[in-house]
């Protein structure tokens, strides 16, 4: 896991400089060949991130073991966390950039060499420090900590424009990884209902789960067994002498984690037939050879190493076909090879058929289902995000919600592609990977603006109340951010709760009862990117700036002023840039949903404002 942090730390380093390299480039051209090296690089950094969180269990002997030290230590999953969602904020606000160079950049060359030397100081502390491994206590560089300080301090005033934004949000993530750390809020105790703490005493589950036998464990052992225990019952009905063989490629790469059934069973299948054929072939032509026929082996080993690596066949597929060779060229005295391949191929196709069974009887929804529900799921918990989006002290355990949501969506997104059609409507891959990547950088963008608010909370405890008032104003703007964005995700989330709409959604004309205190829906839903829907979506912005740049303005005769000052830029600057991009990731995730539910319903004209309308009168 250390070699692999390592590992981590020099591609994160590596990225930061071509991060950096396009913000300063001359063209646009100049920053998008610096961005798509960054991003190759990303795809690496991905499989370090995954190694590592496989090794994350054997990690738990390194923590210290007294309760009070504990508070002190980060483990590398942490670290690795803050590190990639920092470089995942710069690649964000790089890809927003109308143009290069960015006036900062072209009207402050200050800014620019202070912009660098920060870099070279992060990227020594990274590769010095290797902060990512835990308990290394490397010298971690000073010489030029405090040129790093006033770089930051140099941020006095806020962005004159919306163009601006996107820069001032990359420093604003440049100092989060500057910092080394998140400031993530440290977890409370879990409080029940009557508001008092959890205390220690028995409880069953806890007993049972000790053993471990909590449900997560049980459900994957009974599935692995029962599939193992039919497939050897049929492959000995089947055929006595061969019968056992149906059982292997059950137990080939077993995973306990839901996976493609049918796309599993079928590299299976073939990775069988391929070693198989290979074998028969083998002993053909080395049937009085049998060092040779040995030795055949290695060429097949180097050849299933590259199917292993490959996303056709994957590890699956590359292990069954290798043992498949194995078994025939491997042995002797079997009887004729051809005959063997026959019955080990049929008894494989045994085995494959009761393990899809079991699959099936355990997880009966489709993935396609699954992933239908997700997204209604990841509305619901986006809309809890954005409503509790406030400068006061807030939670974030609904943004770890959130974040579980969307990466189930995205498992489920991955599994439904490869899926086998059948009777049931194809699946819209590509506007299910349109609402993942607008879900996904929107959750993120939720995350560094909760970061933004608690530096913006522990800068503003050094001023006085009348800077606190003004910062009531912008709570205000933000009350009208989610009474517009808050709302349209809302609607959305009812609307895909929805499988397919039902023969009373589909009529036309439903009354509204004002009795009842039922009025028609707002309508939210408006022609995209026309001029007045662009100017009210703005308006809320420009407004949030305006207060923004009053609230800096009253920050003097202070102790610290510049750092205040500097800080405040930053985090409010953050703010607004989040404010943009989510309102523009709304009406990409609007249109995916119009195109999601159109797809779903062909012989229906699509008119979400209508369908919104009726949902909330026949459900509410």
């Amino acid at each position: 896991a250390k070699k692999s942090c390592k590992q981590l730390a020099e591609n994160s380093s590596e990225r930061l400089k071509l991060f950096v390299k396009a913000l300063c480039a001359q063209d646009k051209a100049a920053a998008s060949a610096f961005i798509s090296q960054a991003k190759l690089l990303n795809a690496a950094a991905n499989k370090l991130v995954q190694s590592i969180k496989r090794f994350q269990g054997s990690m738990k002997w390194e923590k210290l073991p007294f309760k009070f030290l504990r508070p002190y230590y980060m483990n590398s999953g942490e670290n690795v966390q803050e590190m990639e969602m920092a470089l995942r904020g710069m690649e964000i606000a790089l890809e927003s950039i109308p143009s290069f160079p960015g006036s900062l950049m072209v009207d402050d060359g200050e800014l620019k060499d202070g912009l660098l030397r920060l870099e070279d100081h992060i990227s020594c502390t990274i590769r010095q420090s290797k902060c990512l491994v835990p308990g290394d206590s490397s010298t971690v560089p000073e010489s030029n900590a405090e040129d790093v300080a006033k770089f930051f301090q140099s941020l006095q005033t806020m962005p004159q424009s919306h163009q601006d934004l996107p820069t001032f949000f990359f420093l604003f993530c440049m100092k989060l990884l500057h910092s080394k750390s998140l400031p993530e809020p440290r977890t409370k105790k879990p409080v029940l209902e009557n508001g008092k703490s959890k205390q220690n005493g028995f409880s069953f589950k806890e007993v049972w789960s000790s053993f471990g036998l909590d449900s997560r464990r049980v459900k994957p052992a009974l599935k692995f067994s029962l599939s193992l225990g039919c497939a050897v019952l049929f492959g000995l009905k089947y055929s006595k002498p061969n019968g056992f063989w149906s059982g292997l490629p059950v137990a080939i790469s077993f995973a306990a984690a839901r996976e493609a059934t049918f796309k599993v069973a079928n590299i299976k299948a073939q990775g069988t037939v391929l070693g198989t054929v290979y074998g028969v072939i083998g002993c053909f032509l080395f049937e009085r050879f049998l060092p040779i026929r040995f030795l055949s082996l290695l060429p097949w080993f180097i050849f299933t190493s590259f199917l292993r690596q490959s996303k056709m066949y994957g590890q699956a597929g590359g292990i069954s076909a290798v043992i498949g060779a194995l078994l025939i060229l491997g042995r002797k005295n079997f009887g004729p090879p051809s005959e063997f391949a026959i019955a080990r191929i049929i008894e494989t196709f045994i085995g494959l058929s009761c393990s899809i069974g079991v699959e099936l009887l355990f997880q009966p929804k489709r993935a396609s289902t699954l992933a239908k529900i997700e997204l209604s799921k990841s509305l619901g918990t986006l809309h809890e995000c954005i409503d509790n989006l406030s400068l006061q002290p807030n939670h974030v355990e609904s943004h770890k919600k959130l974040k579980f949501h969307v990466n189930q969506l995205g498992k489920f997104i991955g599994e439904a592609e490869v899926e086998p059609n059948f009777w049931f409507l194809p699946f819209h891959s590509a506007c299910y990977g349109k609402l993942f990547g607008s879900l996904s950088k929107m959750s993120d963008l939720l995350l560094f603006g909760t970061h933004a608010i608690r530096f913006l909370q522990q800068e503003s405890q050094k001023l006085e109340t009348s800077w606190k008032e003004t910062v009531n104003k912008l709570d205000g703007d933000l009350k009208l951010f989610k009474g517009s964005v808050g709302s349209l995700i809302k609607c959305l989330g009812n609307i895909t709760s929805i499988p397919m709409l039902d023969k009373g959604l589909q009529k036309d004309g439903i009354s509204y009862d004002i009795e009842m205190g039922k009025p028609p829906c707002p309508n939210f839903f408006r022609v995209p990117d026309s001029e007045e829907d662009e100017d009210e979506l703005n308006k809320v912005l420009s407004s949030f700036l305006q207060h923004s740049k009053e609230a800096v303005d009253m920050i003097h005769g202070i102790e610290g002023e510049k750092e205040i000052k500097s800080q405040t830029v930053l985090s409010l600057s953050a703010m607004g840039y989040c404010i943009k991009v989510l309102i523009a990731e709304t009406r990409m995730i609007e249109e995916g949903i119009r195109e999601l539910v159109q797809w779903e319903n062909p012989s229906t004209p699509v008119n979400l404002h209508e369908i919104s309308c009726k949902i909330r009168a026949q459900y509410s």
